[in-house]
Formats: structure tokens, sequence, C-alpha cells
């Protein structure tokens, strides 16, 4: 589907330079002279590598519609992680470094979407945020306001988090799978 330079959202996928890259950032740009453009931040969805580009309303970019399918995370195979189809209950490997460091948030059972173009994997999302407990945290220091200063962590999968002061070891934690950082107690 052709799309106009100035129509590119944030999270769109299209076909630039014999790739696919998905808009991360986009800035609407008016020049004192000249006609205004989009500054779109791209990420190649293969490589990973980053790219700046401009485009005008004038262009026009061909934007890719990914499949989506509900998939559940069986297990680690080496640098694979297999996923099993929840409607047809076949498997599919996929490379870890297509998650990079968020593969620490995966656990047994649990349920993601995997974006696919033209049969082969490409993406891989998360649930917005997963439960984990603190195995390892620093005591909570006397006349610490809780506004002012968090604390380094360890939680269960190895990951370290900043958490506010008053948590403490054996707590469990909501943290945000997008930007790996603390959001609230779990109840």
């Amino acid at each position: 589907m052709k799309i106009n330079g100035n129509e590119i959202r944030p999270g769109n996928v299209i076909q630039h330079q014999g790739g696919l890259w998905a808009a991360v950032k986009v800035g609407a740009v008016k020049p004192g002279k000249g006609p205004a453009y989009a500054q779109v931040e791209l990420k190649n969805l293969e490589t990973g590598s980053k790219l700046n580009e401009r485009f005008r309303s004038s262009e026009t970019v061909e934007r890719v519609r990914l499949e989506q399918k509900d998939h559940t995370f069986l297990f680690e195979e080496g640098d694979m992680l297999v996923f099993m189809d929840q409607e047809n209950y076949e498997q599919i490997s996929i490379p870890k470094d297509l998650i990079g460091e968020r593969v620490a948030f995966l656990q047994d059972g649990m349920q993601v979407t995997v974006e696919s173009h033209e049969g082969r994997a490409i993406g891989v999302k998360l649930p917005e945020q997963v439960t984990l407990e603190i195995v390892e945290t620093e005591p909570t220091v006397k006349g610490q306001t809780a506004s002012s200063s968090y604390k380094p962590s360890t939680v269960d999968n190895g990951l370290r988090i900043m958490v506010p002061p008053h948590m403490s070891t054996g707590q469990k934690i909501i943290v945000n799978t997008e930007t790996m950082e603390y959001v609230k107690r779990a109840e």
C-alpha cells in the first residue's frame, strides 16, 4: 500500500532501500525556505541498523502490512527460541537476536505475538508488562525518601532493575518490557 512521506507514523513498517524498516521516531519539519518534510528515524528489521531519512509529502513509500499471529513460548534451544502457533500447534524457531536483550523477559508458556512478512518471522511482541521477583537488593536506608532515589536490585531473570527504596528481597514487581523499568509492586 503506497502512502505519502508525511503520513508515516511511529510503528509503521515500510519498504525502503530494498529492505524492511520500522519507523521509530517521526518529526514534522517546516524549514523557513522550501517545502515541509517528515524527519523519520528508521530501524532495519533484519539487521537492526538505524537510519535517518527525510520524506517530502510529494514522495510515496510502500507501507508493508505484517501478519500477526499469537504464539506461546515453549523453550530455548541454543541461540534459537521455539514458539508454538496457538491455532494449528505448529512449532517455529526464531533467532534470539531478533528479540535482543528483552529475551530475558520470556517465561515458559508466555503468550507473544509473532510478526511475519511473506512467511518469515521478523519480530516478536512481548506482553507490555511482566511480573518478576526481587532476588537481591540493597537494604533500606532509614531517612531515604521514596520519591527521590531508586536503588539497584537483581530480579529472578538476572536483570538489574532500579526499584524504590522500600522494596526488599522476595517481593514481586511489575516491569515494563519495552523500557526495562520498574512500574509498580505486584499485588
